[in-house]
């Protein structure tokens, strides 16, 4: 009955904003729509070449450079590639590589790889389909499951091993004529009177070389060397992740990921292909224990082993015991903050990072990738490096739906999901636990955005909203004392100081009013300079 009553009066206020943020989200996703439907065109080709120690050879013509061949590189690649573009890829390692990251694609993301032409890469990779994940809570399951019911039964996530799929993209764009994948380190950009004009870079034979093209795309990673000069990198580490390998054993509902919330660590489990499970655990930063000298294998076995499913826990112990399969990666989030640089563009996780708790970063850079696409279509010249940057500076507000929804999330729920530090975080995931499991509207809307399928920074607040009702109704039943009112004002304040700071990184006016950023009406450059659509505003 107490939940009953609070859905009521939840879902009467939430029902009056949704209204107003409904208005508002389609007036601002048929802005943005209207935008990128642009008629394509071909690129003007413009010649590039090579330079080593001072000898410059002709290596064909060069429109785009892209930095890292990852999933956002290789998929950019192959993007520009089909549209006729002239694309040279400078990859650091080519090798397949062994990551515990990058391993889920929401099924947001798996739409986005639809609309790029590059489904089939998730095939003969012996990938998982995704259907949602299992929240643990004192041993009690919800399921959460995608919002899958208006599309076409192949659309799911996928999980799979990362290397395997950036090969199969990789694969992708060097079948393309036009394309040039190489291995080679990127060392530096090159920069005349602020314009970016190429790289530096050294190829695997270790010659220093030089290349050149009109626009120059950074998108090698989270760990890029090259940001420095392009944004403001304020990274901040909040966590690492341990990760294993379990094989022998099998998740409690198939096609669904598991997250427990524990004591010390959430814990993640998901499957990467039809035998093996991936673990990670989530281990605050300020205490990670070593790998080498055995203290990981101890703490996993003495603290995390026993709050592990049981269905999971031989398997658990088996893989810790198994030699070199413990494997430890930070955390990293960093918010977008891009300088405007004529001859060059951030995307991905080289301009903007997020907690891996939710497994996004794939979808966001992939959304992206669509992104810039769709901009550089209707261009028939590149060699305007400003001109060509001012238009590109509607792609930092374009990609934020997306972005910052799914940033946002895995902020708020990495925080939410850790151990809880005192009782006011008790009662906030007693809060966010109790929400999700009334099902229905409130959990396919959190699941919506999760999954990447309903990006809307709107819906975020909404939902925001909505559970910090039901939290304080939660906490004020069965009748209000002054006891329990303190309790919901701190537990009012404590989620505001976990979302607020999040939206401000994100941008408040780029997340809720991005109709007001005057980037968002940048036009394609015509023949004549910056030329606006008919019966759109055009920014300064």
């Amino acid at each position: 009955m107490a939940d009953h009553y609070i859905v009521e009066v939840a879902g009467v206020i939430a029902s009056l904003l949704g209204l107003v943020f409904f208005f508002y989200s389609s007036l601002v996703r048929s802005r943005g729509l209207s935008k990128l439907k642009r008629p394509a065109s071909m690129e003007v080709s413009r010649e590039n070449c090579v330079n080593n120690n001072g000898n410059c050879v002709s290596v064909g013509t060069t429109d785009v450079i892209v930095v890292g061949a990852g999933v956002a590189g290789a998929a950019l690649a192959y993007s520009l590639g089909k549209d006729g573009r002239r694309v040279r890829v400078i990859e650091r390692d080519l090798n397949v590589s062994e990551r515990i990251a990058g391993e889920g694609l929401m099924p947001g993301g798996y739409l986005k790889l639809i609309e790029l032409g590059l489904e089939d890469c998730v095939d003969e990779i012996d990938a998982v389909r995704i259907l949602g994940y299992v929240l643990y809570k004192d041993g009690k399951g919800v399921p959460i499951s995608f919002p899958l019911e208006k599309y076409q039964s192949h659309v799911a996530g996928r999980n799979f091993h990362n290397g395997l799929f950036v090969q199969r993209l990789r694969n992708k764009a060097a079948s393309l004529r036009n394309v040039s994948l190489e291995q080679g380190t990127v060392t530096s950009l090159i920069e005349e009177n602020g314009t970016v004009k190429g790289v530096h870079y050294k190829d695997k034979s270790g010659r220093f070389l030089t290349a050149y093209a009109p626009l120059t795309v950074v998108c090698d990673g989270c760990f890029s060397n090259l940001r420095r000069s392009l944004c403001n990198p304020k990274v901040d580490v909040p966590s690492y992740f341990a990760g294993l390998v379990l094989t022998n054993c099998k998740l409690p509902k198939e096609n669904y990921g598991a997250l427990i919330l524990a004591e010390p660590s959430p814990i993640l489990f998901y499957p990467i292909s039809s035998t093996e499970i991936r673990c990670l655990v989530d281990i605050p930063s300020r205490n990670v224990p070593s790998v080498s000298d055995g203290e990981m294998a101890h703490y996993l076995k003495t603290l995390v082993a026993p709050k592990v499913l049981p269905e999971l826990y031989t398997a658990f112990i088996a893989a810790i015991e198994k030699k070199n399969n413990i494997r430890v990666m930070p955390n990293r989030i960093m918010p977008a903050d891009p300088h405007r640089t004529p001859g060059a563009l951030l995307i991905g996780d080289a301009v903007n990072s997020r907690h891996g708790i939710t497994g996004g970063g794939m979808t966001v850079a992939l959304s992206d990738v669509v992104l810039v696409r769709d901009l550089l279509r209707p261009l028939h010249d590149l060699s305007d490096a400003s001109t060509v940057c001012k238009y590109l500076e509607s792609f930092y507000t374009l990609r934020k739906p997306m972005s910052s929804t799914i940033n946002t999330l895995a902020y708020v729920l990495h925080i939410v999901f850790s151990a809880p530090s005192g009782p006011v975080m008790e009662d906030l995931q007693q809060a966010c636990v109790g929400y999700l499991r009334l099902g229905g509207v409130f959990s396919n809307g959190v699941s919506a955005m999760l999954s990447g399928l309903y990006p809307r920074p709107l819906s975020l607040a909404f939902h925001f909203v909505a559970m910090a009702i039901y939290g304080v109704g939660w906490l004020l039943l069965p009748f209000p004392s002054p006891k329990r009112l303190w309790n919901a004002a701190k537990l009012l304040w404590v989620a505001s100081t976990i979302l607020f700071p999040c939206i401000w990184s994100e941008g408040v006016r780029q997340m809720f009013f991005p109709l007001t950023v005057p980037a968002y009406y940048r036009t394609p450059p015509g023949n004549n300079g910056i030329k606006a659509r008919e019966g759109t505003p055009r920014g300064d």
